[in-house]
């Protein structure tokens, strides 16, 4: 058995080699990250490996897990020994290699395999590690799976089993191509840029986006774990600018941005402008609520207030529930109240039948989008966007918080905002008109301005988004009243971006 893991453990030691090293920050609300191998090793890997086996069988799941791994320089080596400590609880181990988050989600499918474990680091950067797990397809863990895996791993619970297999499945890519390109062809000739950061989405996207009928302008497609130019993140300013460039360049009629693992897609329109992934899904919820009447959709609460007050999805009958924040959060939602979509402003959309599956894949939304310019096709990409009602809106920014302040410094500000609306004071010259708590707060102001803020899901730090449907100004004010009281928190550090 293994010993039971450590948070204290230094490379290049006798210990490092021979105990697991286990940061217990890793453990997220809904999946596992780390930095590697200062908060992981591989002997930790493999106790998270052992764990996860233990959990599986404590859950009474059949114990059969399909297992990936993004393209870094080191994911190879962390699904090897995820695999061992699988094999060790007893599972059965279908190992699909070099893989999307997605096909490792459409593997559960194409396998009848209940469980699933896909080592990425999705958008962060290089150095950080990961795993999304699940057990109820499509669904992701959630927290209450979370902690009960923490639980299991850090106080070394784990328990070695018989029967433990090992199967290299080397068709899964084909399978997944083949599955989502198996459809009529586009009837409109679609010239669409592909962006992928170097990312494991280069080996994906263009042959999809090739297959369904469109012209594909492949940019940064070549698999580099270095990630040369820009990191893959749909929701980086980098990446959407050399994307820009790209559509301006070629004159494409949209711009398509997939990140590390290719779950999310990010849209630039046909005058390179960067269209937010919530605005995109309004488009697309005008587009599908006209096929699918009364539609349901499901949102996070870091996306626009448009899905509640745009008059074709309002005119359409489209319900839309705003729900927390995190692909495992919305992703379980839609499946709870049989949305058609699940929208998420970091750009994991979540189809369900008859579209797709119910979990995130970057490549369904690209489509997706496709299919909604075929359908108008007098219209470009930014005909469709410019329809909508206009409002103002930042990007997501997250200044940094430590894992285990940030929580605490959130129930701070919501404390603080409460107050303010209670005492009925105004906030950017106007009154608080309604506070959603649900995940973190966002606070709704008279004229319908709103600013949130939560913590991170996913890695150290705040998130903070803000809105206006009056004004540009009417955003910035927000932003300033949030960022003042944000700065006076000694916990909180430099953003990543800022309006």
């Amino acid at each position: 058995m293994l010993p039971v893991p450590r948070a204290d453990l230094k490379p290049n030691t006798e210990a490092f080699e021979t105990t697991p090293l286990v940061a217990p920050t890793g453990f997220r609300e809904y999946d596992a990250r780390w930095l590697f191998p200062s908060q992981i090793n591989l002997r930790g890997v493999q106790a998270l490996g052992l764990g996860l086996g233990t959990l599986i069988h404590e859950m009474g799941i059949e114990s059969k897990i399909s297992v990936g791994h993004d393209f870094r320089g080191y994911s190879g080596s962390i699904q090897q020994a995820l695999m061992n400590g699988l094999m060790g609880a007893g599972c059965e181990v279908f190992d699909i290699g070099l893989a999307l988050s997605p096909v490792a989600y459409f593997s559960q499918f194409a396998l009848d395999v209940p469980a699933v474990a896909m080592v990425t680091a999705s958008h962060n950067e290089n150095g950080w590690t990961g795993v999304k797990m699940g057990v109820e397809r499509p669904l992701t863990f959630g927290p209450d799976e979370m902690s009960r895996l923490k639980q299991i791993v850090l106080e070394g619970a784990y328990q070695t089993r018989s029967g433990g297999a090992y199967h290299f499945i080397e068709d899964m890519r084909e399978r997944y191509i083949e599955d989502l390109t198996n459809r009529s062809k586009l009837k409109r000739k679609l010239k669409v840029v592909a962006a992928c950061g170097n990312g494991t989405a280069g080996i994906f996207a263009p042959r999809v986006l090739e297959a369904v009928g469109a012209e594909v302008i492949a940019l940064d497609c070549e698999l580099d774990h270095t990630f040369p130019r820009y990191n893959p993140n749909p929701e980086d300013m980098e990446m959407l600018h050399a994307l820009r460039d790209k559509v301006l360049e070629t004159g494409a009629d949209v711009g398509l941005a997939f990140d590390g693992d290719g779950d999310r897609c990010g849209v630039v329109d046909n005058e390179g402008e960067e269209i937010f992934a919530d605005k995109v899904g309004v488009m697309l919820a005008r587009d599908l609520s006209a096929q699918y009447p009364d539609a349901q959709f499901v949102v996070d609460v870091k996306s626009t207030g448009l899905f509640m007050t745009d008059p074709v999805l309002l005119k359409n009958g489209a319900k839309t529930d705003y729900w927390k924040t995190g692909h495992s959060y919305i992703k379980r939602r839609s499946h709870e109240l049989s949305a058609l979509v699940g929208f998420e402003k970091s750009g994991h959309y979540f189809f369900n039948r008859p579209i797709g599956r119910g979990y995130d894949d970057g490549l369904v939304s690209a489509i997706a989008i496709c299919d909604m310019l075929d359908r108008n096709p007098d219209k470009s990409m930014a005909d469709l966007k410019n329809a909508l009602p206009k409002t103002w809106g930042s990007p997501t920014m997250s200044p940094y918080c430590d894992d285990e302040k940030k929580y605490d410094v959130v129930d701070r500000m919501v404390t603080l905002f409460t107050a303010m609306a209670d005492k009925g004071e105004k906030l950017a010259g106007q009154k608080i008109r309604e506070l959603v708590t649900v995940n973190g707060v966002r606070i709704v102001l008279e004229d319908g301005t709103w600013g949130l803020v939560r913590a991170s899901s996913n890695k150290p730090g705040l998130v903070v988004v803000v809105e206006s449907p009056t004004s540009e100004e009417n955003m910035r004010a927000i932003f300033t009243e949030i960022d003042t009281r944000l700065s006076a928190q000694p916990e909180v550090g430099e953003y990543d971006q800022k309006i």
